[in-house]
């Protein structure tokens, strides 16, 4: 099964407006779609509609500026529509043959929004967008969704200063708020966050009882294809310093422990591992903010955090500074 979102982002609405979405499938034999709501990464479906020769349609009151989806089924990656609060009748051409590229939308003006940012390429300036569209949804959602993650603190904080105060105070404001908190709590020169949690033997571990060595405290997933192919520098890293004062913690963002179990079988991860099987929902990540993967935070043996996400020659080369010469207490 193949999964086709069509994923709605509302602007912040009345206290309840209602969207009229009428819809088209094309070269689709699909008896229902599904409309969900987004949340922590996750959609949840929420409504469906019967397709009828070919058309379905969903009349809703939408209260909360938050990303919706339309659903065909569960797998295929998401297709955008954004709406201000006065796109009140939304058509859609719902093409599955080509479902990113030949889905036609009409009555959103934001949409257009989008595809601005969509057609920028590596040459788009979150800032300078945000500048130009303080009152779009869309400019919350990207800086939000897309760019939050590989942001400085400071840098989120004067971005979403420009945005309107109504999206300021939005989900999406309101996550970033948060998600500042947590910088300052992860932040280089701070005691690395406490936590327990299983390993894979279901036994309970806490993480400062690790404390002693240089600790990487490494988040990651089976699922994840950079986490997969970082694996073996940092498998080659604790094999070159492990004996003089370093170790690594991996915290799994796995759905199911027979896929976790393989993923640190297969490549050969001979360190501590632990997780929640919570995918999105780790507490752990919430903990400390990761909002994607691989991270990590290496700390100090009295668990201080002296850097944050060590990759490649990175890696190796601060831990040569920091042990290179260093005997194992």
């Amino acid at each position: 099964m193949k999964r086709k979102i069509l994923a709605l982002s509302l602007l912040s609405l009345s206290a309840s407006a209602q969207v009229h979405i009428e819809g088209k499938l094309i070269s689709s034999p699909a008896k229902k779609v599904y409309l969900q709501e987004f949340k922590d990464k996750i959609f949840y479906t929420i409504d469906s509609a019967v397709v009828k020769e070919g058309t379905f349609s969903f009349h809703k009151n939408i209260t909360t500026p938050e990303v919706y989806g339309l659903t065909l089924d569960q797998e295929k990656s998401p297709v955008f529509l954004y709406l201000d609060e006065q796109d009140k009748n939304i058509s859609v051409e719902l093409d599955s043959s080509s479902y990113y590229k030949n889905t036609k939308f009409s009555g959103s003006s934001a949409q257009d929004i989008f595809e601005e940012y969509k057609s920028a390429g590596r040459d788009f300036d979150i800032k300078a967008f945000i500048n130009k569209y303080p009152k779009s949804v869309v400019s919350a959602y990207v800086l939000y969704r897309n760019f939050a993650y590989r942001l400085e603190a400071d840098q989120i904080r004067e971005y979403l200063g420009i945005l309107s105060p109504e999206l300021q105070n939005s989900p999406y404001g309101k996550n970033l708020k948060a998600y500042l908190e947590t910088l300052e709590l992860v932040k280089i020169g701070q005691k690395a966050p406490d936590f327990t949690l299983a390993d894979t033997e279901g036994k309970s571990v806490r993480l400062s009882d690790k404390f002693g060595k240089y600790l990487l405290v490494d988040f990651w997933a089976a699922w994840c294809g950079p986490c997969r192919k970082e694996n073996p520098n940092v498998v080659a890293a604790y094999q070159k310093y492990h004996e003089l004062g370093f170790d690594v913690f991996g915290v799994s963002l796995d759905r199911t422990k027979e896929a976790w179990i393989k993923a640190i079988e297969k490549d050969q991860l001979t360190w501590t591992h632990v997780s929640d099987l919570q995918y999105w929902k780790s507490a752990p990540a919430a903990l400390y903010g990761v909002r994607a993967i691989p991270a990590n935070f290496l700390l100090a043996p009295d668990g201080t955090i002296v850097a944050k996400n060590l990759k490649g020659k990175d890696l190796h080369d601060t831990l040569e500074q920091l042990l290179g010469s260093t005997k194992a207490p």
